[in-house]
């Protein structure tokens, strides 16, 4: 058999990871958007290393857009297999698929306009959406859910199991069983592993063993910070912007995951008598529906959020909290000079409400961004994090008069300790580690440091490359 890998690939966005048997049978893990700014984003997602009508399952690993990001797109190009995945990865993707389509579209509409007015047209060429709201229908009939902990067949010589990574609601490792000439072979996919003693979700739960395995490694050169310290610093930024400045927390957060732990946070932080008297807004549709759906799925919950009900039976809603459907409300809080937090999408600032209120807010000095997880390096939120004094929004040059503050610590990814403990289980068993979902520079970081662990042969594949797999060697 062979592992092609299709996307994630010395880069952080885009997972696709296809593996071919040795009867022909192909298996796709992950489908997902590549996210970022330029031409090679859009030409990356309009291309396929493979036939989408020849594979014949897609097993998804969760719900955010890079991994899951691209199904629609797969469908419309030939795709007609099942979709397998966890019951709640199922329910997010009906909204978040939805949500991706209708930005495909404003997207398009936004590029297609900036050409004709330009009057480039013979030099550029018009765009069409990856695909729209339309193609969602057919591609949600596809999904098929299954239970963590459980090898469920997918195939005569193939079964899968899921495992609970923490990462996000539904969100999980895969292990694919597979029997071929008389042997067994266990591929497995860590996915995004998630981080241990984090608010809403259970702890990841470890992998079976597994020959071969393809691991992330966004964080792969860095250590968070502990949640008691993440708590006290980000009490003193609501403080220091919010009381001192008089001024406007923004906070950029995916509306899947995120979202959902800040307002847990502030929710108990209200219920401890911390939270200062200021409003909190979040302005984000999507993260609206997808906290309805969290509430759904109480089997993904941990033992503290259990307990926690007890005595808050609404653990995401308090007070001064108000959650913005309409964009009159969402606009409305451009031209207001109250101190407040707004919690807006998307994370990485290249897209949603969120880049409204970075052009509207960015120059003044009394507000504060405060970064809470990834973003690509050519993205709004990439710039900001890398101490950029202007940059470019809506084809505006703004100054960045505002204070930016980054908080790596509420990322849903482990840190290379957390990833560490999370597939040391392998030590000894593992045949081979693929690093994915990760810069190339961290990758190579975290390389040595797993060899450090006692691992040995580890591999950085590059975007489009080919493993072929023998069990009984290594190759």
């Amino acid at each position: 058999m062979k592992i092609k890998f299709c996307g994630a690939a010395q880069y952080v966005t885009g997972s696709c990871h296809l593996i071919e048997l040795e009867d022909g049978f192909k298996i796709l893990l992950d489908c997902g958007l590549f996210q970022g700014k330029g031409s090679h984003i859009w030409d990356w997602n309009n291309q396929w290393y493979f036939k989408p009508a020849e594979i014949d399952c897609l097993v998804l690993t969760h719900a955010h857009i890079d991994h899951c990001g691209r199904i629609p797109k797969l469908v419309k190009d030939g795709y007609t297999g099942p979709i397998h995945a966890t019951h709640a990865t199922r329910s997010l993707c009906a909204v978040m698929l939805l949500d991706s389509a209708k930005i495909q579209e404003m997207d398009v509409q936004w590029h297609n306009e900036r050409i004709l007015k330009k009057r480039k047209r013979e030099t550029f060429r018009l765009r069409e959406p990856l695909y729209t709201s339309e193609h969602v229908g057919p591609t949600m009939v596809k999904f098929e859910g299954h239970p963590y902990d459980t090898w469920e067949q997918i195939h005569p010589n193939v079964q899968v199991i899921y495992r609970d990574a923490g990462h996000i609601l539904g969100s999980a490792s895969v292990a694919l069983r597979i029997h071929e000439g008389g042997k067994e072979t266990i591929i497995g996919f860590t996915g995004d592993i998630g981080r241990p003693n984090k608010p809403i979700l259970r702890d990841p739960q470890p992998m079976p063993d597994v020959d071969f395995l393809i691991c992330e490694s966004t964080y792969g050169d860095r250590v968070h910070e502990s949640e008691p310290e993440q708590s006290a610093q980000f009490l003193e930024v609501i403080r220091r912007t919010c009381i001192e400045k008089r001024g406007k927390l923004i906070i950029p957060a995916f509306s899947l995951g995120r979202t959902q732990e800040i307002v847990y946070m502030l929710d108990k932080m209200e219920n401890a008598g911390l939270l200062p008297p200021i409003k909190v807004y979040v302005d984000s549709p999507l993260a609206i529906n997808v906290t309805h759906i969290l509430g759904l799925h109480p089997e993904c919950f941990d033992s503290e959020i259990n307990e926690y009900m007890l005595i808050d039976e609404n653990p995401f809603g308090f007070n001064s909290l108000i959650y913005i459907k309409e964009v009159e409300g969402s606009k409305s809080l451009n031209h207001t000079d109250e101190p407040c937090i707004i919690i807006s999408a998307s994370g990485m600032m290249n897209a949603g409400r969120v880049k409204h209120h970075l052009f509207n807010n960015i120059e003044d000095p009394k507000n504060t961004f405060l970064m809470v997880g990834y973003c690509s390096p050519e993205t709004p939120g990439g710039i900001l994090r890398s101490g950029a004094n202007i940059i470019r929004v809506f084809e505006e040059d703004k100054i960045v008069r505002a204070d930016v503050v980054i908080m790596d610590s509420f990322s849903a990814h482990g840190d290379k300790n957390e990833m560490y403990d999370y597939i040391k289980n392998q030590k000894g068993k593992v045949k081979k580690i693929f690093l994915v979902h990760g810069e190339l520079e961290t990758q190579k970081s975290f390389k040595y440091f797993l060899q450090e662990k006692g691992f040995s042969d580890i591999s950085i594949p590059s975007p489009g490359e080919e493993v072929y797999i023998n069990n009984s060697l290594n190759f």
